[in-house]
């Protein structure tokens, strides 16, 4: 086991009363984000989670179609919920009667995503509400949706607020000018990718501000086998250059006797302004391979050679 890196240590939300163990459930394919699933699968992979000691659940509307917090709460409602469990959901992608997301960050539209959320949850209260994306919407945001969430965070109806974004450019602006507790940053602090850490970790560890990571596998680059030749395509959120950038790491890896998702685990968590990592978890069994991967120990030498070939930066904190 690597002693430095426990899956279920609890780190502290920033300043909030709020605890999550270092290695939560993305709950992106509990909806079946990346294919198909059954209810009774999500239920497995809950209930797996909390078995192994996991307490952390994120989800959100957009997931599914509410599919992913329909089945959290489906299964809440049938199995007693730990006491120090922590949820997460979003408001800003607003379900409309189709089903189909749009983008709402007003008055009226975050106070329906978040009753529809508690709805769906069956919860009277939410631990974190997360504003989800909000690229082009910094103005409503500041003005509207912020405005809904603080006053449920004064009622004590939500005991955190947060934004969820793949840039930290806006999620470092709104931590200067906002009122928020914690952030979901995903794909920004990886293998492939630490712009994150050029302003806004240091900023949030100097604020006292919680970083949730997720997309910790560069959208699925990390997580699979690059060996033997193997290239996934580009999407919208890799590029070639980011596929090269994967195989390099994956055979300084391979050379270590590594895992690559071992690795691509381990590296965020080594960041001090990171209190958890949301892997998003198809089956119980992948689930279970996150934390065997968080507990693995992994040579320091395998972190000196990619800092030597420059795959990470020189100063990059590793475990």
């Amino acid at each position: 086991m690597n002693r430095d890196l426990n899956p279920l240590e609890k780190r502290r939300v920033g300043r909030t009363g709020l605890q999550v163990t270092r290695v939560g459930l993305g709950g992106g394919p509990l909806g079946g984000v990346y294919g198909p699933t059954t209810d009774a699968e999500a239920e497995e992979t809950i209930s797996e989670a909390l078995k192994l000691g996991i307490r952390y659940i994120d989800t959100a509307p957009l997931y599914g179609k509410g599919r992913s917090e329909t089945r959290i709460g489906r299964y809440f409602s049938n199995h007693r919920k730990p006491a120090d469990l922590v949820i997460s959901t979003k408001v800003g992608r607003l379900l409309r009667d189709d089903g189909e997301p749009s983008f709402d960050y007003s008055l009226t539209g975050t106070r329906k995503s978040y009753e529809e959320s508690v709805a769906r949850l069956g919860e009277s209260i939410i631990d974190i509400i997360y504003v989800h994306d909000p690229d082009y919407h910094y103005n409503e945001v500041m003005t509207q949706a912020l405005k809904v969430l603080k006053e449920l965070r004064s009622t004590g109806a939500i005991k955190a607020i947060g934004a969820g974004m793949n840039q930290w450019e806006m999620e470092l602006r709104l931590a200067r000018e906002g009122d928020f507790d914690c952030f979901l940053q995903a794909g920004k602090y990886t293998l492939l990718d630490q712009g994150a850490d050029e302003e806004f970790l240091p900023y949030c560890k100097d604020k006292g501000i919680g970083v949730v990571a997720g997309a910790p596998f560069g959208y699925g680059l990390l997580a699979g086998d690059l060996r033997n030749g193997k290239r996934p395509g580009s999407t919208m959120y890799t590029s070639e250059a980011m596929i090269d950038r994967a195989v390099k790491i994956d055979a300084v890896c391979t050379s270590h006797d590594v895992p690559l998702r071992a690795a691509a685990l381990q590296f965020i968590l080594a960041h001090p302004a990171i209190t958890s990592v949301i892997p998003g978890s198809q089956t119980d069994e992948e689930m279970r391979e996150n934390l065997e991967s968080v507990e693995r120990k992994i040579p320091s030498g395998l972190w000196d050679d990619l800092k030597q070939e420059k795959l990470i930066g020189e100063n990059a904190p590793t475990p």
